[in-house]
């Protein structure tokens, strides 16, 4: 099931029940949809929707107690957990409102740390790192520690990080909510610029003036897809 026309994500009726003792909470109820090769999307939703949830089944963290996900044409359902494991290594970069980079470590050192972890040679670590920092403008800060750059900057290596594995998928949640709106902006101007260049991008933000910035709003409400808006439609 490969092949360029194939949707990078379907989801078909996907649900999440969450279990609490005596009582059960739906997170989710029956959301479908399909996410293209080079969209840029944006998940909205006020706080209790499900976009946390649905975010966390995207990146794999979490799975569906009904309904299917195909990610890259592969049913995650059917996937161990070695599986699961090395495609959220390898297939999505994952970007946090806060940045967890290391305080100690370089922005170089933050950035190649998932190449050290796939086992890659010296040379090619090196090679990748410098290249995904110059994606987003940090090569000449590189040797600088998280303490010593401004918020922008440490999401700039935090994407840089998500970028380095070339990953089919970016998935960002909240990613300019620590910023100020100047250096937010700055920052979606940088999605911007990955999205031309043919990244895959899902944003999950409560924020209207970031979700106006992508292509396609899927606008959740109660577990379920309230509507879609697309830019132009």
């Amino acid at each position: 099931m490969s092949g360029e026309n194939h949707p990078v994500i379907q989801i078909e009726n996907i649900g999440k029940v969450y279990d609490l003792g005596k009582t059960q909470v739906k997170a989710l109820c029956e959301v479908s949809f399909d996410v293209q090769k080079n969209e840029f999307m944006a998940i909205m939703g006020p706080s209790g929707s499900g976009k946390s949830t649905l975010m966390n089944l995207i990146g794999c963290l979490d799975t569906p107690t009904e309904g299917k996900y195909t990610l890259n044409g592969k049913l995650v359902s059917t996937m161990t957990e070695n599986e699961l494991a090395y495609t959220r290594n390898r297939e999505i970069g994952f970007v946090f409102q806060v940045f967890n980079l290391l305080p100690r470590a370089t922005a170089f050192r933050n950035v190649e740390l998932p190449l050290i972890y796939k086992g890659l040679k010296k040379k090619e670590r090196e090679e990748r790192v410098r290249r995904a920092l110059e994606r987003v403008d940090m090569k000449e800060r590189m040797t600088h520690r998280p303490p010593e750059l401004s918020g922008g900057e440490r999401q700039r290596v935090a994407i840089a990080r998500a970028l380095v594995n070339e990953p089919s998928l970016l998935l960002a949640d909240e990613p300019t909510g620590n910023l100020d709106s100047k250096t937010g902006q700055e920052i979606l101007n940088l999605f911007h610029k990955l999205h031309e260049s043919g990244n895959t991008i899902i944003m999950v933000t409560h924020d209207s003036n970031v979700a106006q910035q992508t292509e396609r709003i899927l606008f959740l409400k109660d577990g379920k897809l309230e509507r879609e808006v697309r830019k132009g439609a």
